[in-house]
C-alpha cells in the first residue's frame, strides 16, 4: 500500500485520448459514447482543454421539467457539445499523487479526470479503472 502512496498520475494515467469540439452535435457524440464506451471525452478548443462532457452531460440535456414544452429529438440531437458540456471542470497535471485523484473522484462523484499541462494541453486521462489498476499493482507482493 506504501507505494500507493507515492504514485502519481504519469505513471498510470491513459495517455491515448480522444477528445471532441464544442461544435460537435450531440448525435455525433452519441455515436461516439456508443464506439468508444468512454464516459467522457475532454473539449478541445485550440489546443487547450475547455470543458468536458460527459454521459450525464448528453443525458441532461434530455430531463424536462413540467414547465417547459418537450422539444423534438431531432432538435436536441442538432445541439452542440458547446450547449452541454461542463466549463468548470476539475482537472489534474501529471506529478499528482493518485491518492488526490481518489479523493477528487469520491469528493465530485466523478468517473474520470483530464491530466492537462500547465497551458491546459491535453496530455491524457486518469479514470477509476486506472485508479483501481494502480491500486492493484502497488499492493502485488
Amino acid at each position: 500500500m506504501y507505494r500507493f502512496l507515492e504514485a502519481n498520475v504519469a505513471g498510470y494515467m491513459t495517455r491515448a485520448v480522444k477528445a471532441v469540439r464544442r461544435d460537435m452535435t450531440m448525435r455525433e457524440l452519441q455515436e461516439l459514447f456508443k464506439r468508444d464506451d468512454y464516459n467522457a471525452y475532454p473539449v478541445e478548443e485550440d489546443g487547450q482543454v475547455v470543458g468536458l462532457v460527459t454521459k450525464y452531460d448528453f443525458l441532461k440535456c434530455f430531463a424536462f421539467a413540467p414547465i417547459h414544452m418537450v422539444p423534438h429529438y431531432d432538435e436536441l440531437m442538432n445541439r452542440t457539445v458547446g450547449d452541454v458540456m461542463t466549463p468548470d471542470f476539475i482537472y489534474v497535471h501529471p506529478e499528482i499523487k493518485l491518492t488526490r485523484v481518489l479523493q477528487l473522484m469520491i469528493d465530485h462523484q466523478t468517473r474520470s479526470i483530464p491530466v492537462v499541462d500547465n497551458d491546459r494541453k491535453l496530455l491524457g486521462i486518469i479514470s477509476r479503472e486506472d485508479i483501481m489498476h494502480a491500486l492493484s499493482d502497488c499492493t502485488r507482493h
